[in-house]
């Protein structure tokens, strides 16, 4: 990999990494809530990409699909999430996008898993797990919520895949107005004092909504997209483990995550297991790398 583009996947990765800590800030600490929160950066998206929204990929029903699984539904998810759980914790809980990935693929698009990557997805999961665990295996309705994120995010991956020909400025446009019609509704329906929230924190909320979407969500999806097209899957999807890692760090240093022992062998295995099914060979791991990370 070229030294430019290599930094380029650095930068992407770290604002992906950043991002995750922000919105922990907007939902937690600025008591921002969270659908209306995921609605305005899809309205940013949306409008942004305007432009490149038709004409409408086909089957309809499959992009509408797509766009509920990997925008609306698991952003609204994670921010819910994130109310409750530190950006660390959620860093490692989303690793489970990775299995899911593999096991929804073996079951709607009839590939194998071979043995090597099971004990990846096996060790992803111990991994998870540790970090998960409480004294009488409660869970935490946060980290509950992560892992239905990341659910949400392979399902849209592997849907995405029995789709042919979309570009991703087309597919970042119909994701953003799907997911803003939906959220849109959903936040009205169930949240209330939205708009009083962002007044009282002001400006520095505008300019984070505008990083989510247009930094985050265009800029960074974009370059990635980009470098998909230029670098095979085994390479680039072991360097996206530089997120989790990045949130990690972000959360103790910004957040001042609680972050111990445990965290750390959870975590350690998490990314093992992540890397071994991330370096099979090309057609399993180009599925994983075109998962929306962030």
């Amino acid at each position: 990999m070229r030294v430019r583009d290599f930094l380029l996947l650095v930068a992407v990765c770290l604002i992906w990494a950043f991002n995750n800590v922000l919105s922990k800030i907007i939902v937690d600490s600025w008591a921002i809530p969270p659908l209306f929160y995921a609605a305005l950066r899809f309205a940013v998206v949306a409008a942004v990409m305007l432009p490149w929204l038709l004409p409408m990929p086909r089957p309809a029903w499959r992009i509408v699909a797509i766009a509920l699984c990997l925008g609306g539904g698991s952003f609204a998810l994670l921010f819910v999430g994130l109310q409750t759980t530190s950006p660390s914790s959620a860093a490692i809980v989303l690793q489970m996008g990775v299995p899911f990935t593999m096991l929804l693929s073996v079951l709607i698009l009839g590939e194998r898993i071979h043995w090597r990557r099971g004990l990846g997805i096996a060790l992803t999961l111990v991994g998870v797990l540790i970090v998960t665990w409480r004294p009488g295996f409660a869970l935490s309705t946060g980290l509950w919520l992560i892992a239905a994120s990341a659910f949400s995010g392979a399902a849209g991956a592997v849907l995405m895949k029995q789709v042919d020909n979309v570009a991703p400025f087309r597919f970042q446009a119909w994701v953003g107005l799907v997911s803003v019609t939906a959220l849109g509704f959903a936040s009205a329906a169930f949240e209330q004092g939205q708009l009083a929230a962002a007044l009282a924190v002001g400006w520095p909320f505008l300019v984070a909504v505008l990083f989510t979407a247009l930094i985050v969500s265009v800029g960074a999806h974009s370059v990635y997209y980009h470098l998909i097209d230029r670098y095979e899957a085994n390479l680039l999807a072991p360097l996206t483990l530089m997120t989790p890692l990045a949130t990690i760090g972000f959360g103790v240093w910004i957040t001042h995550d609680h972050f111990d022992l445990r965290m750390a062998i959870g975590g350690g295995l998490a990314m093992v297991g992540v890397l071994i099914v991330a370096i099979r060979r090309k057609p399993a791991t180009a599925l994983l790398v075109e998962r929306e990370v962030r």
